[in-house]
């Protein structure tokens, strides 16, 4: 599903060469589980953002079910992202102005689906997720888990294979940040491949594989 070759992602910091991702050599099949551990800085971010095409590398080439992404225009790839990718992120990133329930339903919008379709399906990502009571509140109304759990269900929504999520549990306490992790496995068990970065050696264990990166290299590639 996933593979990446010989990847590198150079940045220029003033008079300065920055090797963010150093010769990655990466394959992850369906339905896989793994987490991306290592200090700050150590390319983690970098790498979920290139394999959610938010990001390209300077020389090598990423494959996403067989297509070589390093060949596809903005659109193609706009394309692919929609198509397979959901995004879970630390800060939750929800538009304030909006219901929980039109969070959840924009990617629909944007992918031109039908109204109707489109509340059906909310409907049942709310349900599936404890959401159905807070589906008019907006994200300044609900705790950071609830939050969370709608940034899920808009990042579930499209049917994505797979979903990454870059330090989903860093702006919760414990027993939400727990609840979280529950969610995002429940859907792993479905067959979503499920991609997690953390800098929590507890949540990292949950994983069946995990990477461990050390100044843009994979130094560790262990399986359970």
């Amino acid at each position: 599903m996933i593979r990446l070759k010989n990847i590198h992602r150079d940045f220029q910091v003033g008079d300065q060469s920055v090797h963010a991702l150093d010769d990655i050599n990466l394959q992850i099949t369906a339905g896989e589980y793994v987490s991306v551990m290592g200090p700050s800085g150590s390319g983690k971010s970098t790498l979920l953002n290139l394999i959610g095409i938010l990001d390209h590398a300077s020389s090598g080439q990423y494959f996403l079910n067989d297509q070589n992404v390093t060949d596809m225009d903005e659109q193609q790839e706009s394309r692919a992202r929609n198509q397979h990718i959901g995004f879970v992120f630390q800060s939750f990133h929800l538009i304030p102005r909006l219901t929980a329930a039109e969070n959840i339903e924009l990617p629909l919008v944007l992918a031109g689906m039908p109204p109707n379709q489109r509340k059906h399906r909310v409907d049942e990502a709310m349900q599936s997720l404890g959401l159905i009571d807070r589906a008019h509140h907006t994200p300044d109304q609900l705790s950071g888990g609830q939050r969370q759990r709608v940034a899920i269900a808009r990042a579930t929504i499209t049917e994505p294979s797979v979903i990454l999520a870059d330090e989903p549990t860093g702006n919760l306490d414990q027993k939400s940040g727990i609840e979280v992790i529950d969610t995002l496995e429940a859907l792993n068990d479905k067959g979503i491949t499920l991609i997690v970065v953390t800098h929590d050696p507890q949540l990292g264990k949950r994983s069946p594989r995990s990477l461990g990166m050390v100044d843009g290299r994979i130094e560790s590639d262990e399986s359970a």
